[in-house]
């Protein structure tokens, strides 16, 4: 039998040899990582959902709670497995690695990493593996987004172990778990544009050898409850104004745009000459489009609003079409999720609402764009009060016009939690690598 890293080391040997670092894959939903080498081609099997415990219901503890997503199944629509990891720490988001078969979930209070198996038997997950050294080796607290590398995982902390605030930085890890480099995030830095540290989401565009990185708010922040934080002007303060370019292959951030109010998703246009990404703004309530300009300089641009900004529908998580020509744009106040017409990224449109719960965050969405699935829980301290504290996973059918739901679980009355972060899986013979699929993002 082979050793965790053996199988590890094997996995990112075959990824390298699929994709090679400057020549990453399409995946199958829109915000993965371009170099992930295995695509699900059709209908996504099962749907993982890493779930906020909460004291007293169920063993309290935070889980990756996995659903049948396949309409051909007699458990459709079901919990089939639910996979505890002991204790609460503010589970938050999850990543694939480049080969597909592990999922990295993180957690923003206690900063352990937990490595999942999803590719032995994705209906019956497993953790192979738990970092529990991430805060003391890197310096940074609250991983946040896990981005596949041939290889290696790229992570973007929230927050720093020496006053817990929004300056941060990157980690670059090996497959196998071991730390490799960190990046620390442009702070003060005059020869691009200054910098707050402030660190969110990741999303690279290889053929323009960019990362791009946003910024949203640290551990005092998102650890304290929320009309706590809407009531501190010092808190309103501590949160991040920028978006950072960095030169993909060196690791080194360029150039820094402003972008007030706390950019949070990015989204990559995946379409062929498309070489544009949007981000919305959670304090603001705005649209950004970030693009070169005719001198081939990044620049970020206000496009337009979300919803009415006076209201502070308070815009979270975004999912982009694989053509580029929709967006869904989540807001949690008002639990509604959005759809604009993206064909001109420079004024995008609204073209459809609907209120999916009294609070709203995450959406995935299949690469085709027929099927959307949304979540509720955003932190565990910001989630709305009593009646208003729906936990859900709802799944629609999208015809381009109505969303349709197909199934609904409430998360609380099946005592699991809190829903967060989606990610779907299928098995080995659906979910293959198919080098035919490679070139449209080489």
């Amino acid at each position: 039998m082979k050793t965790l890293k053996q199988c590890f080391t094997a996995a990112a040997t075959a990824a390298m040899l699929v994709t090679g670092l400057g020549q990453p894959a399409v995946a199958d939903e829109t915000c993965n990582s371009p170099y992930m080498s295995r695509l699900i081609k059709g209908q996504e099997q099962f749907l993982h959902v890493w779930t906020l415990g909460v004291k007293g219901m169920g063993d309290g503890s935070d889980k990756l709670v996995t659903v049948d997503s396949d309409p051909k199944s007699k458990t459709y629509g079901k919990v089939i497995h639910s996979l505890s990891v002991g204790g609460r720490g503010e589970a938050h988001h999850v990543g694939f690695s480049d080969d597909r078969k592990f999922i990295w979930a993180g957690r923003l209070d206690d900063s352990k990493i937990f490595i999942i198996d999803v590719g032995t038997d994705p209906a019956k997950p497993k953790v192979v593996k738990t970092i529990t050294d991430f805060a003391a080796k890197t310096g940074y607290v609250g991983p946040h987004t896990y981005y596949a590398m041939p290889g290696r995982m790229l992570i973007q902390a929230l927050s720093n172990t020496k006053d817990h605030s929004g300056v941060s930085g990157l980690a670059m890890y090996s497959n196998a778990g071991e730390l490799i480099e960190t990046y620390p995030m442009p702070k003060d830095q005059a020869d691009i544009g200054g910098g707050d540290g402030y660190a969110y989401d990741i999303a690279i565009n290889a053929r323009k050898n960019v990362l791009l990185t946003s910024s949203f708010t640290g551990w005092t922040n998102y650890m304290m409850d929320f009309s706590k934080v809407l009531a501190d002007p010092a808190a309103m303060k501590n949160f991040g104004n920028t978006m950072v370019i960095w030169d993909l292959k060196a690791m080194k951030p360029k150039k820094v745009l402003d972008v007030p109010g706390a950019p949070l998703e990015i989204r990559w246009n995946l379409a062929e000459g498309q070489d544009w990404a949007i981000t919305s703004t959670a304090l603001t309530s705005k649209l950004w489009l970030v693009k070169e300009d005719a001198k081939g300089e990044w620049q970020a641009k206000d496009v337009g609003n979300i919803g009415d900004p006076s209201k502070v529908p308070f815009p979270v998580d975004i999912s982009i079409n694989a053509d580029g020509k929709g967006l869904w744009v989540n807001t949690f106040s008002d639990g509604t999720a959005r759809f604009y017409d993206m064909t001109n990224p420079e004024k995008p449109k609204q073209v459809y609402e609907k209120v999916i719960g009294k609070q709203l965050n995450m959406v995935s969405q299949s690469w085709d764009g027929k099927r959307v699935y949304f979540t509720s829980s955003i932190f565990s301290l910001w989630d709305k009060k009593g009646a208003d504290d729906e936990q859900f996973l709802k799944a629609y059918d999208w015809d381009g016009k109505e969303l349709t739901k197909k199934f609904e679980l409430d998360f609380y009355a099946l005592k699991l939690g809190r829903a967060h972060h989606m990610k779907f899986s299928a098995k080995s013979d659906v979910a293959s690598s198919d080098a035919s699929l490679l070139t449209s993002r080489r």
